[in-house]
């Protein structure tokens, strides 16, 4: 069985037991999430496509961590301007495992 998500702005595809890591959510560690915004699921090859979301539809994961992804430099040089720019950046992010996937 999978389901393809809607949060933070980006669709994810599931399963139960995987681990996504998606845009950062309020809760902590150990809490409980719910996604309600389910655009697809599969089971079996019956699939099952929402308008635009699937009807009584749920997943439900839990909070693995909260945590920052690797810094990613950004670095802007302008050609005989004598001119340089370094920045660095490190996005945070939610780790989310899949307990299940529900049709009510």
């Amino acid at each position: 069985m999978l389901a393809v998500i809607k949060t933070g702005g980006k669709q994810y595809i599931v399963s139960p037991g995987k681990r996504v890591k998606i845009e950062k959510l309020p809760q902590i560690a150990g809490e409980t999430v719910v996604f309600d915004s389910v655009l697809l699921i599969e089971d079996e090859g019956n699939a099952v496509i929402g308008n635009p979301t699937v009807q009584n539809a749920v997943v439900k994961g839990k909070i693995i961590k909260q945590d920052k992804a690797k810094k990613v430099i950004i670095f802007k040089f302008k050609a005989k301007k004598r001119q340089k720019k370094k920045k660095g950046h490190r996005q945070p992010y939610t780790e989310v495992e899949i307990t299940e996937i529900q049709t009510k």
